[in-house]
Formats: structure tokens, C-alpha cells, sequence
């Protein structure tokens, strides 16, 4: 696993410091681990959400209704 040094504010430090105490976390390591793979995660719906926005502009204008587009929408399609 690579190693990082990093620093953050006191306020963020004892945030982190919280999480461990109370045994949320087994370490300050661990806890940015996690909050790396949230924000993986949140940039993976993101560029999704980017990805379905620019194929509809290329599509144009719709006939379909707002609730017809949103069942589409849902059913994944």
C-alpha cells in the first residue's frame, strides 16, 4: 500500500480524531480510505448523471410528457 503524509486543519483533525475514538474507525488511515471510496463512488453518479445529460442534448427536444420521461428515466432504459 503506498504511503501519504498529508496535513489538515485542527478542525478536520479532531473530526478524525472523533471518528476513531468512538471506534467508528480503527484508524485515521482507514477513515480516509473510506472517504476516498465515498467520493469515488459520488464521482462515478456524477459522471452518469453527465454522461445521460449530454446524450438527451444530442437528442434534441421530446414529445413525452415530465411523467412519461421520468418512468423512462426509472426504468433505466
Amino acid at each position: 500500500m503506498a504511503r501519504q503524509s498529508f496535513s489538515v486543519n485542527e478542525k478536520n483533525d479532531q473530526w478524525l480524531r472523533e471518528q476513531v475514538t468512538s471506534k467508528e474507525y480503527s484508524s485515521k488511515s482507514e477513515l480516509v480510505n473510506d472517504l476516498i471510496r465515498q467520493a469515488r463512488g459520488q464521482q462515478r453518479k456524477i459522471d452518469w448523471i453527465r454522461t445521460k445529460l449530454e446524450r438527451s442534448e444530442q437528442r434534441g427536444f421530446s414529445n413525452r410528457t415530465p411523467e412519461e420521461i421520468l418512468a423512462i428515466a426509472q426504468s433505466g432504459k
